[in-house]
């Protein structure tokens, strides 16, 4: 079979019949362990002791190893859409006003140990991350915090009682933020240092280690998992390559079925173009956004001015172009296009790239220019595009003759640990979202404690348009408040979006479920995948 590219439509749950019939769903064929590349590097160190603990990990490479390992109560469906039982039989709002919520654990659950899962152990694992002393930077206890009590009854019934209603609480428990570990291998109030990882979910993890560094996970069946998902292989490996192009490597000599995350824009493009190889490249419409964020208390860019000149420079259809082609398009709000409620707020308040614009801004703040800044972003996390785009706004910024922009670039373990403590005034962030609404593209970044260490706030935008927002089940409804925020975030700049990209996955046409092995939010599900005859 020859190379080719499947394009997939934003609901893939559309496919689902006329995939099954692809041949090879069953297992992996008794060839061994399919095995997964990721440019994904995991190191512990002081600032980041626990990579894969629930209560830590709050990055879609964390949690592409944590969702194989730690089962949730609910889960994503296989094509997109809201959760579904998976820990749990049943799970539903008992209340009218969303702020009673009861789930019914499936019978004789166990974990991978064999010891028995019941609502204890779901109430301590919520209560844990939510509660720790340790008061961790990543903003993943910020996921739960609405949590006001949880209450069991017997070994399967679990009520949570939340501070304000929230309609995207089941998806929250969807995520690993949620995930169900064991008192006999989590303390109460402390991480779990280093890389182990113990749960109920379909797979067993095995980690191989070299120093402080993460160069291989084995995930093997886990036969005591009963949930929603049916994993159609025995063993998955998954190997940190150095780069890219290393990667790329692995999987046309042959030393790898499949990579993921994240691959070059010239990968990307080899991929789509040459027909010389086995190999399949998938490509469906992601979630993934870029922005700029601000230290809004530093002073080169606590003006708000300051900030909004930069809005009216960078020309995101450039940007997005030059560096990524057709994977990425300019993004005009922090919430993407495909999600209910997204409007293109930065477009209606600046429109086009303008220096004329942009003088005016800072004329009227009185802020003298050039404006002296330093770009920062990470080397090792978003690929290997990212320097180029970093390059590419300076350049737009520069040549206005308003700015004087220099660029830095940080490994990721000295990066995130810096940008959380307020190092950079000005910095270059990706974001995958935990779960496929509006909501998490704006409260993550806009909430007091937010997970970048913002010091920025807007009272209307806390305490009253995304609370009302959460207030509505349908959410078309909670659309305006959405928007309403939106505009805000426009005009005050606490973040700048840039573009939102598309997803793909490269893979030896051997191995099957290819085009389910990422989700909306893309998060790998390992479990998909097979060996066989596909397409």
């Amino acid at each position: 079979m020859n190379r080719k590219t499947l394009v997939l439509p934003a609901v893939v749950g559309l496919l689902a019949s006329a995939l099954a019939a692809c041949g090879g769903a069953g297992d992996d064929g008794g060839d061994g362990a399919i095995t997964v590349g990721t440019t994904d590097r995991f190191a512990t160190s002081p600032e980041i002791p626990a990579p894969f603990d629930p209560a830590y990990a709050y990055d879609a490479g964390s949690w592409n190893v944590v969702r194989q390992t730690v089962q949730t109560l609910m889960a994503a469906p296989r094509g997109g859409g809201e959760p579904e039982p998976d820990a749990a039989e049943k799970c539903g709002f008992t209340d009218t006003g969303n702020e009673r919520y009861e789930c019914t654990l499936r019978k004789d659950l166990k974990f991978a140990d064999g010891e028995p899962l019941t609502a204890a152990d779901v109430k301590f694992s919520i209560e844990r991350v939510r509660d720790m002393k340790i008061k961790d930077p990543s903003g993943s206890a910020g996921m739960v915090s609405n949590v006001d009590a949880i209450e069991t009854e017997g070994d399967r019934s679990v009520v949570f009682h939340l501070k304000s209603p929230d309609a995207t609480f089941p998806y929250k428990l969807a995520t690993p933020i949620a995930g169900i570990v064991s008192s006999d291998h989590y303390a109460k109030n402390k991480l779990r240092d280093g890389f182990d990882l113990d749960g109920s979910g379909p797979y067993t993890a095995k980690q191989e280690v070299e120093g402080n560094n993460l160069v291989k996970t084995t995930f093997s069946k886990n036969p005591n998992y009963k949930g929603v998902l049916k994993p159609k292989n025995d063993k998955v490996e998954m190997r940190t390559y150095e780069s890219a192009d290393a990667m790329g490597k692995a999987l046309e000599g042959g030393d790898l079925d499949m990579m993921t995350r994240t691959m070059s824009p010239e990968q990307i493009k080899t991929l789509k173009e040459d027909t010389s190889d086995n190999i399949e490249l998938v490509e469906t419409p992601g979630l993934e956004i870029r922005y700029l964020g601000f230290n809004t208390d530093a002073t080169t860019v606590k003006s708000k001015a300051v900030r909004q000149a930069i809005a009216q420079l960078v020309d995101r259809g450039a940007l997005a172009a030059g560096v990524y082609g057709d994977a990425a398009e300019p993004l005009y709000s922090l919430v993407p296009a495909t999600i209910t409620g997204h409007t293109n707020s930065f477009f209606n308040q600046y429109r086009d790239p303008s220096a004329a614009k942009a003088r005016t801004l800072l004329q009227k703040a009185d802020i003298s220019t050039p404006v002296k800044l330093t770009l920062h972003y990470t080397t090792d996390h978003y690929g290997p595009g990212t320097k180029k785009e970093f390059q590419l706004l300076q350049k737009q910024l520069n040549e206005s003759g308003l700015f004087d922009v220099s660029i830095k670039g940080t490994d990721w373990n000295t990066f995130r640990p810096a940008e959380q403590k307020g190092a950079y005034d000005v910095y270059g962030m990706g974001w995958f979202p935990d779960f496929p609404d509006a909501d998490n593209f704006l409260t993550p970044f806009l909430d007091k404690d937010n997970i970048l260490g913002s010091p920025y706030v807007n009272s209307t935008i806390n305490d009253e348009l995304l609370p009302h927002s959460r207030r509505e089940a349908d959410r078309l409804t909670a659309s305006k408040s959405i928007k309403k925020v939106q505009d805000i975030v426009a005009e005050d700049v606490p973040v700048l979006p840039l573009w939102q990209g598309k997803q793909y996955i490269a893979a030896r046409d051997d191995i099957t479920g290819v085009e389910w092995a990422l989700n909306s939010s893309s998060n790998l599900q390992l479990w998909e995948l097979g060996r066989g005859v596909s397409g």
